[in-house]
């Protein structure tokens, strides 16, 4: 019985220390969107990081007659999908688009008819999470997300 209660109390151990070090993790994503001719080709990407280290990387091609708009807010519905997937709870957004960011802030309205429909899927992804952040980044410091993006062009 002795060893019985030993092995239960050292995976109720382990156990501890893996969800502690599940919950210690910082999550990130960066998203970025292009539009060649805006409107015109579209690509989107997102990229997810775990306390710095990359863990996923998705990039898509929106449409042959998208806006640079629509195509960021891909970029994030693809991030926040795969987030979800991968079973993260607390998340900080990266993305160099301001107005896409301030829009998911609710410090600025949709008014374009075009987006409100993703804007609002994207809203009721972030929804989902327990915790969530978007934070506005100048172009220099979201150059993974943007040739993901790039790359997306190339999947027409």
């Amino acid at each position: 019985m002795k060893d019985i209660d030993l092995k239960v109390k050292q995976l109720n151990t382990i156990t501890a220390r893996i969800i502690r070090n599940m919950s210690t993790t910082k999550y990130e994503m960066f998203f970025d969107g292009c539009s060649k001719g805006n409107p015109g080709a579209g690509g989107a990407g997102a990229v997810i990081y775990a306390d710095k280290e990359e863990i996923s990387a998705l990039c898509v091609y929106v449409g042959g007659h998208v806006t640079n708009n629509y195509s960021e807010y891909t970029g994030i519905k693809i991030g926040l999908e795969r987030a979800q997937e991968l079973g993260i709870k607390s998340l900080t957004v990266y993305g160099d688009s301001l107005l896409v960011v301030k829009q998911m802030l609710g410090l600025y309205k949709v008014k374009s008819p075009n987006l409100l429909e993703i804007y609002e899927s994207c809203k009721t992804l972030s929804n989902a999470f327990e915790k969530i952040e978007f934070i506005h980044v100048y172009r220099d410091k979201n150059k993974r997300a943007d040739a993901l993006s790039n790359d997306g062009l190339l999947l027409a």
